[in-house]
């Protein structure tokens, strides 16, 4: 066994995605709560926020399934604390970030739409984390 100090056993792997994507989706939910708090409230922007979970929530489930298949699947025993993503994923994750903070900073999303798109969104992500968990627990070695 050659085990690196940056690698851990691929199953961490799945406790390593879930905390970050938990803590990803804590704070971009905090934002939309901070932007509901900001705005009047009207009865359908909670409802909006419900879509933007399931879409988004749908969306991430598959893409759990996908990384958990993948991470599961590595021949080696341990890999490097980053593969919890492939190059593709990071890239995304970059693009969104990176667009969601410049054009937030910038103006250009009113903070009614923060509100109810920013906690789907979040609470969307928190989820994501969780299976990813959850996944760590299915996944016994």
């Amino acid at each position: 066994m050659n085990k690196k100090v940056y690698e851990v056993p691929k199953r961490v792997l799945l406790i390593i995605a879930g905390i970050i994507w938990m803590i990803a989706g804590f704070n971009v939910v905090r934002l939309g709560i901070i932007s509901y708090k900001l705005i009047e409230m009207k009865w359908y922007l909670p409802v909006l926020s419900v879509i933007i979970f399931v879409l988004f929530g749908m969306m991430f489930y598959k893409m759990t399934q996908k990384h958990s298949k993948r991470i599961m699947n590595y021949a080696e025993a341990y890999r490097p604390v980053w593969n919890f993503f492939d190059i593709k994923s990071y890239i995304i994750m970059a693009v969104m970030m990176g667009g969601g903070i410049g054009l937030r900073n910038a103006g250009v999303f009113p903070d009614v739409f923060v509100a109810f798109f920013y906690t789907g969104l979040g609470c969307a992500l928190f989820l994501a984390g969780v299976l990813f968990i959850i996944k760590f627990f299915q996944n016994k070695v």
